[in-house]
C-alpha cells in the first residue's frame, strides 16, 4: 500500500516542505530509505523498529521503501522520524491515512516510543502554512514556539501511540494556542538591568542613546574597571521593543539554530550576544559542514558584543567587515549555499593599550613606546571605519561613586530613542530602510542636506583628522540621528560637531 505525508527540511533560516511516500510492496524484507538522508535520518530505522515493540505496534515483515522527496535536497537531523513511522504505520493498515494528506509532521522518536523535541520547528510551521496544510503535528516541547503561527492547527504530541490514536480519529487532542501581538511582545521584554544603575559617564551614556535611536556602531575604549561591559550589557534596555515581525524572524535564527529553549515560545528580548574572542571565523558568521547561523545572525535585531577587541584574531575580526555594511551574509561551500540576515549593532570595548592605563588620570601607563600604537593597529582600519562611535571611557571618581543622586532610568532615555525611531519609521517608510545607519548615499544627499557653513566644518574635521569617505558618510548619518532626537528638521553645526567628536578615537589619531 502506498501512502504519502509532509514533513520539513531547513535551508538557510527558511524551510522547503518534504513529501515522505511510504510504499510497502510483498517482494523482500527490510527498510529502505531513499531521498539523499544523512546519517542521522538513516538511523532513523532503528528508532522506529523500537519505538513501535515499546508501544505496542507492529511493524511488518514485508518490504518498505520510504522516499524523502525532492531527492535531490540533502535531508538532516531526526525530525523524519514521527512521518515515516506515521506513514508506516498507514500503509500497514494499522491507522487511517485520511489526514496525513493535509499534515505535517515532525519529530525524534525515543526507543520507548515517546516524542522528543527538535530544532527548526518554528520555519517549518510557517511553511506549512504557505503549503495550505491544515494542521502540524509535533513534539509538545515545541508546541509553544509552534503555536505563535497563526493559521495553522498547532497538535502536540507526547508518544507515537498518541499521535496514531489522534491521526485514526481515536483520541481527540486540543490544539496548542498562543497570541502574536505587538503590544504583548513588547511588554514581555523586561530587563533586570537599568542604566539608572551606572554612576556618571553621561557623555558615554549619550553616545550609547545615540547607536540606540539610529542603529550605529559603537566602540568604547578605556581602563579595565571604568565600566564599558556595564554599559554594553545596559543597551538592549533603551532599545525600541522589538515587533512582533522582528520576533518571529529573531525566533526563526535561534529556531533553526536550536537556541530555543523547552516550551520556548516567541522571543521578546532583543538578542545579546557576547562570543568569547577564542570564537573562530565560522563560530561568529555561521556555515560549518551542516550550516548553522553564526553570532552575527543570532545578533539579528539586537547587539553583537566583543568585549577585549583586540584579542580576536584579526582574521576573524576582518569577516564582519561585509555583514557590517550588507546586514547580511551569504555563505557559500561546495555542497551549500545559504544566506542568513545580519542586521546586527556592533558595540566593540578594548583595553587602551597591554598594560590599561594608556590615557588615565590617575594611573601612569607602563607601556614602552610605540606599544599603544601597534595594540591598537590590530583593528583595521577599514574596520574601524565602519564603526561609527568611538567614545573613550573614564573611571568614574569614587565621590561620584558614593553619591546618592538619582541618574536617568533606562525607560526616560527610551522614550526619546523610540521618538526618533518614529521620525525615521515615517522618513523610510517603504524603502526597506529602518534606521539612519542603514541609509545609502542616494538617500544621504536626499534626507541630509548639508548648508556652506555646515559642510565647511565637516571639511576641515576630515582633514585634520585625515578620515576616509566612509567616515565621512557616517559622521552625517550620526549627525542625522541627533538631529532626530532633538526634533530639528535639517542638521546644523551643532549636530556635526557632536558627530565629530566620536570620531577622537580614530587609528590616526589615537595612541600617538
Amino acid at each position: 500500500m502506498f501512502v504519502r505525508t509532509y514533513a520539513g527540511a531547513i535551508t538557510g533560516i527558511d524551510a522547503v516542505t518534504v513529501t515522505v511516500e511510504v510504499n510497502v510492496a510483498g517482494g523482500g524484507l527490510g527498510l529502505f530509505l531513499v531521498g539523499l538522508p544523512d546519517n542521522a535520518v538513516r538511523e532513523s530505522e532503528q528508532r522506529i523498529r523500537s519505538a513501535f515493540e515499546n508501544s505496542g505496534l507492529r511493524m511488518t515483515a514485508k518490504k518498505i521503501v520510504v522516499n524523502l522527496a525532492p531527492a535531490d535536497l540533502r535531508k538532516e537531523g531526526s525530525a523524519f522520524d514521527l512521518p515515516i513511522a506515521a506513514g508506516i504505520l498507514a500503509a500497514t493498515q494499522q491507522m487511517s491515512s485520511e489526514m496525513l494528506a493535509e499534515s505535517m509532521l515532525l519529530g525524534e522518536l525515543s526507543l520507548d516510543g515517546s516524542v522528543k523535541a527538535v530544532k527548526g520547528i518554528l520555519p517549518m510551521v510557517v511553511r506549512a502554512r504557505e503549503e495550505g496544510l491544515k494542521r502540524v503535528l509535533l513534539p509538545a516541547d515545541n508546541a509553544a514556539e509552534g503555536a505563535v503561527v497563526d493559521g495553522i492547527e498547532i497538535i502536540p504530541v507526547n508518544t507515537l501511540a498518541e499521535a496514531a490514536g489522534y491521526l485514526n480519529g481515536d483520541i481527540a487532542i486540543e490544539p496548542a494556542q498562543t497570541s502574536l501581538d505587538d503590544d504583548d511582545v513588547g511588554n514581555q521584554g523586561r530587563y533586570a538591568e537599568d542604566f539608572a544603575d551606572v554612576r556618571g559617564q553621561a557623555h558615554v551614556k549619550r553616545a550609547l542613546e545615540i547607536a540606540a535611536a539610529g542603529g550605529h556602531n559603537v566602540i568604547m575604549i578605556g581602563a579595565p574597571g571604568s565600566g564599558k561591559t556595564m554599559l554594553a550589557r545596559r543597551l538592549p534596555t533603551i532599545m525600541p521593543p522589538m515587533s512582533a515581525a522582528e520576533a518571529l524572524e529573531c525566533t526563526k535564527i535561534h529556531s533553526v539554530a536550536g537556541k530555543l529553549g523547552k516550551r520556548s515560545g516567541l522571543m521578546s528580548r532583543r538578542p545579546f550576544r557576547a562570543p568569547h574572542h577564542l570564537t573562530s571565523q565560522v563560530a561568529l558568521i555561521g556555515g560549518g559542514q551542516s550550516p548553522q547561523p553564526g553570532e552575527v545572525s543570532l545578533a539579528h535585531n539586537g547587539i553583537l558584543f566583543l568585549d577585549e577587541l583586540p584579542e580576536f584574531g584579526r582574521n576573524v575580526l576582518e569577516v564582519l567587515r561585509q555583514p557590517l555594511e550588507d546586514r547580511k551574509i551569504t555563505v557559500s561551500r561546495a555542497r551549500y549555499s545559504v544566506e542568513y540576515p545580519a542586521n546586527f549593532t556592533l558595540v566593540a570595548a578594548m583595553n587602551p593599550c597591554p598594560c590599561g592605563y594608556y590615557n588615565h588620570p590617575t594611573r601612569e601607563c607602563s607601556c614602552p613606546a610605540g606599544a599603544v600604537h601597534r595594540y591598537m593597529s590590530r583593528i583595521s582600519g577599514p574596520l574601524l571605519d565602519r564603526i561609527d562611535l568611538h567614545i573613550e571611557v573614564t573611571p568614574v571618581p569614587i565621590a561620584e561613586m558614593a553619591s546618592e543622586r538619582g541618574e536617568e532610568t533606562s525607560a526616560e532615555v527610551r522614550e526619546r530613542v523610540m521618538r526618533a525611531r518614529e521620525v525615521q519609521r515615517r522618513r523610510f517608510e517603504g524603502t526597506g530602510i529602518h534606521t539612519n545607519a542603514m541609509m545609502s548615499p542616494k538617500m544621504l544627499r536626499e534626507y541630509c542636506p548639508l548648508d556652506g557653513r555646515t559642510r565647511a566644518l565637516l571639511e576641515k574635521a576630515m582633514e585634520r583628522l585625515n578620515l576616509s569617505a566612509r567616515a565621512y558618510d557616517r559622521i552625517i548619518k550620526v549627525a542625522r540621528t541627533i538631529a532626530d532626537l532633538e526634533g530639528a528638521e535639517n542638521i546644523g553645526a551643532a549636530h556635526i560637531s557632536e558627530a565629530i567628536t566620536y570620531r577622537t578615537l580614530d587609528r590616526e589619531s589615537w595612541g600617538r
